[in-house]
């Protein structure tokens, strides 16, 4: 993920919601609806969960059925389940157990694998149903739809997840390292009520974990701090790396190659969960079937986490172009009619994977991933006698492999608390501020290529294998790519990060020795697909994390979450780039 600008954007947008849905049109020839209130649907242990089902007021036969399994409130999907009931399709909004009207007490993601299979199979013999069912939502409802399509319910005919949060991959954490957002999606969710518009007031967030910040407590206490003491909260706190708890929520090779249904995965250059959707896309074009992973289609949009249900043209101060407004009821519908109504396949799917090239106003498609780019390009990190701390006096990336330079240094105090002066309000042109890149406050460094010759398309996912040496047990590193563009106007591309005693392993933790220069690979930026501008440049900045909006690392080798400032440890970082440590940047090209 990330420098602190980018930290935060991707861990707010986060949320496991969605708010655009509200702002959809309704169909311009509106059609009746019945509505079936507080219908109540038995799980396998006795609890029963709440639904309220549309239907087409002129049903006669049996139709297929959607059915969307969420904590946030049936009533938060009204829209949803309007318009499809208005387009042929039976809609069953589900209360996960323990909220809203729903029986049972509400564990996050524990309880969703076996309630989903229940639910389709009793959706599956009620009269008004064909026994087609499949599912509609995105982030926590897209996890919800691929555990339940774990479960392999007999009569589960196809999945659309979209944004999919993947538990122990993007949430609660990312590459082990928490944030506080996830108290806030806690108490969102806690209780039988929406909460919406407490989750909602940024003030209030941003002021606790600003009180947590500058108070150097413990990361533990945070649920204490926002008054709501919080046993979930303690709970994935005590599984810091990918143990058996995150990996009893995640799909096994077997059980991906038990796949059989069509799919259709929706992400974003800028959701925040991407990592969790495009996890699963990857494991299921590793481990399914050749016949299942051809059903298997993916679009990556220039949207940002609500988005990819409503796209808008303008996120974190950018603005795209016409194109990039899919309709995704339709697009949704389109889907459903071709695998549950022998209707024709959906025009947009040209072919198994559409992305959107940014500041080219463009879809464009490949048949794979791996096959969008077809070629690489790497450039070597370098500075002249070890100046590369600021964007004025900063190191250079080229082409040219370092031969003998001086390393790069930096430090990250702890203690330093200067850059919360820069996290008082929310950031709205998250893409485009440079406020993070500008203070780094002497805890970083800084890399600029030179000027692109002509435009040049970048698509897919680039690689920072970096050599660096700690003199602490243990610190957390972010990395962070822009295009800088001839007019000195930023634009975020991608981020990374890694907890350094698991840069080695995200299930086995092995604290650093000082002064051993290590090879630390950051191979989980986001992807992204942009035209970079002739005369733009690409800038990274590496550095500790310092912000409010992460789990504090205090270097010290302990427990993170439990670390204050009696524990911190001054990171002294050197980024080395020689001939036997040749740190570099690789990116695909699409020429």
């Amino acid at each position: 993920m990330r420098n602190c600008q980018i930290l935060a954007t991707l861990l707010i947008a986060l949320s496991l919601t969605t708010y655009a849905q509200k702002s959809d049109k309704k169909p311009d020839s509106p059609k009746p609806v019945d509505l079936m209130w507080a219908v109540k649907v038995p799980m396998r242990d006795g609890v029963r969960l709440n639904a309220t089902v549309y239907r087409p007021h002129e049903q006669k036969d049996p139709l297929p059925v959607i059915f969307e399994l969420t904590p946030y409130i049936s009533d938060s999907y009204h829209s949803r389940a309007y318009y499809f009931a208005q387009h042929g399709y039976v809609f069953a909004i589900v209360d996960v157990r323990g909220r809203g009207n729903s029986e049972g007490k509400f564990e996050p993601f524990l309880q969703e694998p076996r309630d989903g299979h229940d639910i389709v199979e009793w959706l599956a013999r009620q009269p008004w149903s064909n026994g087609k069912v499949t599912m509609w939502g995105g982030s926590y409802a897209g996890f919800d739809q691929w555990m339940t399509l774990r479960e392999a319910p007999e009569h589960l005919a196809t999945i659309v997840p979209v944004a999919s949060a993947h538990a122990g991959v993007d949430f609660p954490m990312f590459k082990n390292i928490f944030g506080p957002y996830d108290m806030q999606w806690i108490t969102f969710t806690s209780g039988v009520t929406s909460n919406e518009s407490l989750f909602g007031e940024s003030s209030y967030w941003i002021s606790k974990f600003t009180e947590l910040y500058l108070q150097h407590r413990p990361f533990r206490e945070l649920d204490q701090i926002v008054g709501n003491p919080s046993p979930t909260f303690q709970m994935w706190l005590s599984h810091p790396a990918v143990d058996s708890v995150w990996q009893s929520l995640a799909i096994s090779p077997e059980q991906y190659r038990a796949i059989h249904v069509p799919i259709l995965t929706i992400t974003g250059s800028y959701d925040g969960d991407q990592a969790g959707a495009l996890t699963y896309y990857r494991n299921h074009m590793k481990y399914g079937t050749e016949k299942a992973k051809a059903q298997h289609y993916l679009i990556i949009g220039p949207w940002d986490h609500a988005g990819t249900r409503t796209p808008k043209k303008e996120v974190g101060g950018l603005t795209f172009g016409d194109a990039s407004l899919l309709d995704m009821n339709k697009l949704h519908t389109d889907w459903y009619d071709w695998t549950l109504k022998n209707g024709s396949k959906p025009e947009f799917l040209k072919k198994r994977v559409a992305y959107y090239v940014m500041a080219a106003d463009e879809w464009k498609y490949a048949d794979t991933l791996e096959s969008i780019s077809n070629s690489t390009r790497a450039l070597y990190l370098d500075s002249d006698s070890g100046h590369a701390n600021d964007v004025t006096s900063s190191g250079r990336m080229s082409e040219a492999k370092p031969n003998g330079t001086q390393p790069d240094r930096y430090v990250y105090d702890p203690l330093d608390v200067r850059p919360a002066e820069l996290e008082k309000e929310d950031i709205k042109n998250s893409i485009t501020d440079q406020r993070y890149a500008l203070n780094l406050f002497g805890n970083g460094v800084v890399y600029h290529s030179e000027p692109f010759v002509a435009d040049t398309e970048i698509s897919g996912f680039v690689k920072l294998s970096a050599w660096i040496e700690i003199d602490v047990p243990d610190t957390d590193f972010a990395a962070s790519l822009y295009e800088i563009l001839p007019d000195g106007s930023s634009v975020q591309l991608t981020s990374d990060n890694i907890r350094a005693r698991y840069h080695e392993s995200l299930s086995q933790e092995k604290l650093a020795k000082p002064g051993e220069v290590n090879r630390y690979v950051f191979d989980g930026f986001t992807f992204f697909s942009r035209r970079i501008a002739k005369g733009s440049r690409l800038r990274l900045v590496l550095n500790c994390p310092n912000t409010i909006y992460l789990e504090k690392n205090y270097n010290s080798g302990g427990v993170v979450a439990d670390e204050t400032a009696k524990d911190a440890r001054t990171a002294h970082v050197t980024v080395y780039h020689d001939a036997d440590h040749p740190s570099r940047l690789e990116f695909p090209i699409v020429q």
